[in-house]
């Protein structure tokens, strides 16, 4: 526990919320579980403006909000590769929650919400945000870019099903068997998944 909480405190919380309220609720759930809450903004704009000046590790966007709502925000911070964004919203709509994976979400939260919805959409966020980074820093050309994604997930895919992997301890060993062999993701990925289809896969090492 006190490992996870040396983690969480080096990342840094940028909160654009306009209820007050709500915001300040978000701000204390976000310290108890040890992450440090460096800006706060009540519109897209100053979101925008906020996320550029301080750089956070994360950005929480209200879906509704003035000036520039939070998917408007979600899609410039996400598009010039700020930080991981997690949406808020009070609908549930489908439509809405593709419409911020559009945007860049990482993940998205559902109003009312409490901790124990809070911390587990900041991980995932995290997690899914250095997953890309470390694909892009892999390969350049957004095509590719967008093929060893795929491969890669479905690679995941068959050691969290054959080995009751979580997604963030199938991408750490796709990456780290990547590194340890000097070869890519993509060629790690392929291997798992012909080795999956052949029922001859080798076990992880842990």
């Amino acid at each position: 526990m006190a490992e996870t909480q040396t983690d969480a405190a080096r990342r840094r919380v940028l909160i654009a919320e306009d209820e007050a309220l709500i915001r300040l609720d978000l701000a204390e759930m976000l310290a108890e579980e040890g992450y440090e809450v460096v800006g706060e903004a009540g519109d897209g704009e100053t979101a925008i403006r906020l996320a550029e000046e301080l750089k956070p590790d994360l950005v929480i966007l209200d879906i509704k909000m003035p000036i520039m709502d939070g998917l408007a925000a979600a899609e410039r911070i996400a598009g010039a590769r700020i930080a991981p964004v997690i949406i808020l919203t009070a609908f549930s709509q489908r439509d809405l929650v593709e419409r911020a994976r559009a945007a860049g979400a990482m993940a998205y939260l559902v109003k009312p919400f409490q901790k124990s919805d809070l911390v587990p959409a900041v991980e995932i966020a995290l997690s899914r945000y250095s997953e890309i980074a470390a694909l892009e820093a892999e390969v350049a050309g957004l095509t590719d870019r967008l093929e060893v994604r795929k491969t890669v997930e479905r690679a995941k895919g068959a050691l969290m099903t054959t080995y009751n992997m979580s997604e963030p301890q199938a991408f750490k060993w796709i990456q780290r068997t990547a590194m340890d062999h000097r070869m890519t993701m993509k060629e790690v990925s392929e291997r798992i998944l012909a080795e999956t289809a052949g029922g001859e896969v080798a076990e992880p090492a842990s």
